[in-house]
């Protein structure tokens, strides 16, 4: 532990640490809020009393009759999730109906886009329901009447009754599309804003513009990390002259209110020295706290499944080799991809005797709670997407987290008692060279959703749009150049109808292997021993049936004709008859990718192709099941670059099917 130290003091001793008592106060992990009944309603009451937002409900109660916006600076367990809708709800002023409370949850794109297929963990929808359960339970009433959710393809509402809903910034975007003024709530509360996600910041500037024309709907905006000052000054529109019949209510000046979390202090060690790896750092660091500090658990931010896995290898063999397997550490991972019982090892109660380790994901630094953390190790960075426009390349990269992300691990550690972090980089470079704050994902991501969305919802302006962080002019242009390529915006940038405005309403696409499953699992009787069998996730297969139901109904609603592939007459000639089938679907997903053709340039090694448009060298992926068998001609889904650009959910096409369904974009 010689390596790290408090600027501006000694080391501390561990005798200057306490033990947890067992009644110590907590906040407890979504994962057991919803099902824990045991406070019983008066335990409750005095749980909700405690919690730091509590003693601010006149204060947040006045500035919300007093501005049209206000901003909650809030610690992560300091309450405003779940206590600010019901002082809200229980509490009318002068002016203003309460006829609904909407709560939002941001959308974390890297957890939603898997979630699906089973192996997201603890996404915004699962966070948001549980959520919803808690708020229920204190109120004591059904889940589903007066409070309810609304996530992707499930809706736990009743329209007459409901007034606290819980949903995610993506469903309450596609609410718009029918309701582009949000004419039936009266308060919007935008909760973690600070994941600034893509539908976040489009939802907040769709927001400030709804505020134009409904100067009596509120905002609340809450968050843990959030520059406040850029917020605010982003939704003052107090300069702005309305129409003198609309020149009274609430002050257009947002307000600005910072609550503390109920934590405790957190001593800050750094480096002395630079490592050159972060990853035998950190399983050093950990069995240095281990050896040397009292007990209480340890979380542990490293970037991946890969790194992680390798964490937890070393930390177990180590442990193996300790005091004849007694070391009395109990080594967990924490990232998508995990199972419903290795979820809930993560959050069940530390056995006694043991010191719990969890080496995680930056899921982990606000989206979760995590009991008993006593310890954090930061590795100082974090996996994040990236998006070349001009390649139209998807990278996925280690690079360094920001202050706001530091701050926000160490927090970690000061939950139930005075807690250390070790930052495994060093002072000079947290204060010199780390960035402020995180590039927002408007920045960094592929705006084809984005402008869909935006153009559905009658925003024909995309470049004068009011953003809280503008996207780059060449990811603008690649995202309108597909999107008139693909026949959904016309020459004058608008949607087409019906196409465009059908493709707007759909929530997704996806490829063949996945159908392989889907009717593999229907075959099997939806067996869960054949999901066992086969390492698919028996929960997200009944989920992929639930959601083929929606989408079933969707398309019907849309007008769309269903028909089987069986009863398609337009057959290539070289299709055999058992393979019409999937002969369809490959011709309806190469009509729309076809964009992102590949055509093969040497066999050797995997297979290296080159992508027509940009002849950009690129390979299938090695978890494809089309790897080794190197097909003439591919279309992919996305690009995701590593040690080269790997191509994502691929497909074998006939290079005649491009002139044939795209002539606009190909020519022999």
């Amino acid at each position: 532990m010689s390596r790290f130290w408090r600027p501006g003091s000694e080391r501390p001793q561990p005798s200057s640490l306490s033990v947890l008592e067992d009644d110590e106060p907590g906040f407890l992990p979504f994962s057991t809020l919803a099902s824990n009944s045991s406070y019983g309603y008066g335990g409750l009451e005095r749980h909700r009393q405690r919690l730091p937002v509590f003693k601010y409900r006149t204060a947040i109660l006045y500035l919300l009759e007093t501005h049209a916006t206000t901003i909650i600076v809030g610690e992560t367990g300091s309450g405003k999730t779940t206590q600010i809708p019901q002082h809200v709800l229980d509490t009318t002023w002068r002016g203003v109906s309460l006829s609904r409370l909407v709560l939002m949850f941001v959308s974390q794109g890297s957890w939603l886009g898997r979630w699906w297929a089973g192996s997201s963990l603890y996404p915004t929808q699962k966070i948001g329901s549980s959520v919803a359960s808690r708020v229920a339970e204190e109120m004591d009433v059904k889940l589903g009447e007066e409070v309810g959710y609304t996530i992707r393809f499930e809706d736990l509402t009743k329209s007459a009754v409901t007034r606290i809903k819980f949903l995610t910034d993506g469903v309450l975007l596609r609410e718009m599309m029918d309701d582009p003024l949000l004419s039936k709530y009266s308060v919007v509360m935008v909760d973690e804003a600070h994941e600034r996600s893509l539908s976040t910041d489009m939802l907040l500037g769709l927001l400030k513009k709804i505020q134009r024309r409904r100067p009596e709907l509120r905002l609340i905006i809450s968050s843990a990390t959030i520059e406040a000052k850029s917020i605010a000054a982003f939704f003052n529109q107090s300069k702005k002259k309305l129409p003198a019949s609309r020149d009274f209510g609430p002050s257009r000046e947002p307000a600005i209110l910072s609550v503390e979390g109920r934590g405790y202090d957190v001593q800050i060690h750094f480096l002395e020295e630079p490592v050159s790896n972060y990853l035998q750092a950190a399983v050093s660091t950990v069995l240095d706290i281990h050896n040397q500090e009292p007990m209480g658990d340890v979380l542990v931010f490293l970037t991946g499944q890969d790194d992680i896995d390798a964490a937890v290898q070393m930390l177990t063999d180590e442990a193996q080799n300790l005091a004849a397997h007694r070391s009395g550490l109990l080594v967990l991972p924490l990232y998508a991809g995990l199972s419903r019982a290795e979820q809930e090892l993560v959050f069940s109660p530390t056995p006694r005797g043991k010191r719990k380790v969890v080496i995680a994901t930056n899921i982990a630094e606000t989206s979760l709670t995590l009991e008993g953390m006593v310890y954090v190790v930061d590795s100082g960075f974090s996996k994040q997407r990236f998006y070349n426009p001009i390649t139209d390349i998807e990278s996925l990269v280690v690079a360094p987290i920001s202050k706001a992300s530091a701050r926000q691990r160490a927090g970690r550690a000061g939950r139930v008692r005075p807690g250390k972090c070790f930052r495994l980089y060093t002072e000079e470079y947290f204060e010199s060279e780390m960035p402020l704050e995180g590039i927002p994902e408007m920045q960094r991501s592929n705006l084809v959703s984005c402008v869909i969305q935006l153009k559905a919802l009658g925003i024909d302006n995309i470049l004068g749009f009011d953003w809280l962080a503008s996207p780059s002019p060449e990811g603008m242009i690649r995202a309108l150049e597909v999107l008139y390529s693909l026949g959904i915006l016309d020459e004058d940038s608008k949607l087409t109808s019906p196409t465009g405005f059908q493709v707007a309403e759909m929530p997704l696409g996806d490829h063949i292997t996945y159908l392989n499953v889907y009717k593999g699992f229907l075959l099997s009787g939806k067996s869960s021993q054949w999901c066992h069998k086969n390492l698919i996730n028996y929960q997200a297969m009944k989920k992929v049936l639930e959601i083929r139901e929606q989408l079933h109904k969707l398309v019907q609603r849309l007008g769309l004709v269903l028909k089987s592939c069986g009863q398609d007459t337009q057959v290539h000639k070289d299709a055999h008859e058992s393979d019409l089938f999937i002969y369809v679907v490959r011709k309806a997903i190469t009509s729309g990718f076809f964009a992102h053709a590949c055509r093969l340039e040497s066999s050797s090694h995997g297979g290296m192709y080159k992508t027509i448009r940009t002849s950009q060298e690129v390979y299938i992926h090695p978890s494809s099941v089309l790897f080794r068998v190197t097909p003439k001609w591919v279309v992919y889904h996305s690009l995701v670059s590593t040690d080269c650009q790997y191509m994502r959910n691929v497909i074998a096409v006939d290079s005649s099917w491009f002139t044939e369904l795209a002539p606009h974009f190909f020519q022999i």
